[in-house]
């Protein structure tokens, strides 16, 4: 096996574990928003449960990242941004967005939710400010890539 088809065997192995949890993804959120319905929780319960099942799954999937064989050396570098960087957070596109519709879909349509309007139709404000949180855990996420690949070198 040649240096290049070994790291697309791993491009292609960490893309097919990504594909894999996004649907565990919802079902963690709808279980962690379960829980906090009924312990009576619903304030904050969107931006904080969006954020703990993104900070989970990057995390997990820097695990999975981490087991898989990459030959780094043979990967370029450009500007301190490893080529096989690039190529892992590819499977990320489409990500957020997709999770974040479906989250906001689940509170619109929860009747539970539906005596607390912050919650059950979280407003372009609340959902902004969410999105930053999540830029800055996708920002910590991808150094922290990035930094596994430089220093695999």
């Amino acid at each position: 096996m040649t240096n290049q088809s070994g790291n697309s065997d791993g491009i292609t192995q960490f893309h097919r574990y990504i594909e894999e949890q996004k649907p565990l993804l919802k079902k963690q959120y709808e279980t962690l928003l379960a829980h906090d319905l009924s312990r009576q929780q619903w304030d904050g319960c969107f931006q904080r449960n969006v954020l703990l099942v993104l900070e989970q799954a990057y995390n997990e999937a820097l695990t999975r990242l981490r087991t898989l064989p990459f030959d780094t050396a043979a990967s370029p570098v450009n500007s301190g941004l490893s080529d096989l960087t690039r190529k892992t957070l590819a499977a990320f596109n489409g990500f957020v967005d997709d999770f974040l519709l479906f989250v906001v879909d689940r509170h619109r349509t929860s009747c539970a939710l539906s005596n607390f309007p912050d919650e059950h139709k979280p407003d372009k404000s609340y959902v902004n400010e969410v999105m930053r949180e999540i830029a800055g855990l996708w920002q910590n996420f991808a150094l922290d890539v990035n930094a596994h690949f430089l220093e695999c070198r």
